[in-house]
C-alpha cells in the first residue's frame, strides 16, 4: 500500500525530499517521508477536527468538502506513490490524480497529512484525514475496514537483486529453492508472498523501505529485497552494484494474483467513493489517466481495467 502484513500494498517506498530528484527518501509506502517533518504541522492543522462521520445514507462528505474547499489527503511519504518534494510541494501519482478529481468534483485544495503507512486506514477511520491517497493496494482484509474507489493503476513485483542477478532469482519460488536471504519492507504484500511460497516468516528480514532494502543488498545483508515492479526499477537506477529483475507475478492461493492500488475512504462515504469513480473512469477513458501518472514511472502496461470489487473478493 498494501496486504495482510503483506497485504497491505502497502504500495509500497520512499526518499527525503531534500534529495527527492536524486535519491529515494528514507521512509517508505509503508512509512513517513523523513522530510515532511517540516510538513508536519502543516499537514496536521486540523486534521483533528476533521468532520465527524455522515450519519445519512451514503454520506454528506463531498457537500462539506465542497463547502470548505479543500480535502485532507493521507499520505505515507513513498515516492512515487505520494510525498513531499524538495520544494516542500506535496506530489506523487495519487496527490496529483486527486488534484484533478476533487477540482472536478468542486474541491479546490488538497492538503497532505503525512503518517506511516500503516496508520493510514487507522487514521481515516479515525476522522485524521479525509481520504488515503498514498497507492494503497485493495485486499480483502483492507475492504473489511475502509472502501475503495476503482484501481487507478495495476502492478506486478520485482527483486532487487546484485549485478548479474548471481542466484538467478526470478520469483519466490526461486528465493525458497535457493534458500536466500530475503528481505521486503514494513508491511508489504511481498510477505505474504513469500510465506505463501515456502518462506519461513521468522527468517523474512524487514527493512522500512526499498531504499533500505537496496542496501541491505549492497552490503551483502539479503540475497533479495522484494518490492513494486516500479519501485525496484527506479531506486536501482544509480546503483552500481544492483539491478532490478523483470517484473513477475505472485502467486496468491496457488494463482496469478496482481495488485492494484487506489483511493480509499471511510465505509459511511459511498456517495464520495461513486463521485470519484464516475471522475476516474472518464480519466481512464480519455487516456488523462496515463498522461498523469507517467511522470511518476508508471507505464502503460500499469494502466487497468481491474475493479475494487474484483480485489475486495466479491
Amino acid at each position: 500500500m498494501a496486504r495482510p502484513t503483506g497485504h497491505p500494498r502497502d504500495h509500497r517506498d520512499h526518499r527525503d525530499p531534500i534529495s527527492a530528484t536524486t535519491r529515494p527518501p528514507t521512509t517508505t509506502r509503508r512509512s513517513l517521508l523523513a522530510g515532511v517533518a517540516a510538513l508536519g504541522a502543516v499537514g496536521a492543522v486540523g486534521c483533528s477536527r476533521v468532520a465527524t462521520a455522515s450519519s445519512s445514507d451514503g454520506g454528506d462528505l463531498l457537500e462539506r468538502l465542497r463547502a470548505a474547499g479543500v480535502v485532507r489527503l493521507g499520505i505515507a511519504g513513498e515516492i512515487p506513490f505520494g510525498y513531499i518534494d524538495r520544494d516542500g510541494r506535496l506530489t506523487g501519482e495519487a496527490p496529483e490524480l486527486g488534484r484533478v478529481i476533487f477540482k472536478r468534483l468542486g474541491v479546490d485544495r488538497v492538503q497532505p497529512v503525512p503518517t506511516e503507512f500503516g496508520s493510514l486506514v487507522p487514521g481515516l477511520n479515525s476522522q485524521q484525514f479525509d481520504v488515503v491517497a498514498a497507492g494503497m493496494y485493495v485486499n480483502p482484509d483492507r475492504c473489511a475496514q475502509v472502501i475503495f474507489a476503482d484501481p487507478d493503476y495495476q502492478m506486478l513485483d520485482a527483486f532487487i537483486v546484485r549485478k548479474g542477478n548471481p542466484m538467478g532469482l526470478r520469483d519466490y519460488r526461486d528465493v525458497v529453492a535457493k534458500k536466500a536471504r530475503f528481505a521486503t519492507g514494513t508491511g508489504y504484500a511481498e510477505i505474504q508472498y513469500a510465506v505463501e511460497a515456502g518462506y519461513p516468516e521468522k527468517d523474512i528480514l524487514i527493512v522500512p523501505d526499498q531504499v533500505a532494502g537496496l542496501n541491505a543488498v549492497e552490503a551483502g545483508r539479503a540475497d533479495v529485497f522484494a518490492g513494486t515492479a516500479l519501485t525496484a526499477r527506479e531506486v536501482v537506477k544509480k546503483s552500481a552494484k544492483a539491478e532490478a529483475t523483470k517484473p513477475f507475478t505472485p502467486l496468491v492461493d496457488g494463482r496469478p494474483h496482481v495488485d492494484g492500488g487506489a483511493f480509499a475512504f471511510r465505509p459511511t462515504e459511498t456517495r464520495l467513493r461513486d463521485a470519484f469513480n464516475t471522475e476516474l473512469h472518464k480519466l481512464k477513458k480519455s487516456g488523462e489517466l496515463f498522461r498523469i501518472l507517467r511522470p511518476f514511472g508508471f507505464t502503460e502496461a500499469e494502466m487497468t481495467d481491474l475493479t475494487a470489487k474484483e480485489l475486495c473478493g466479491g
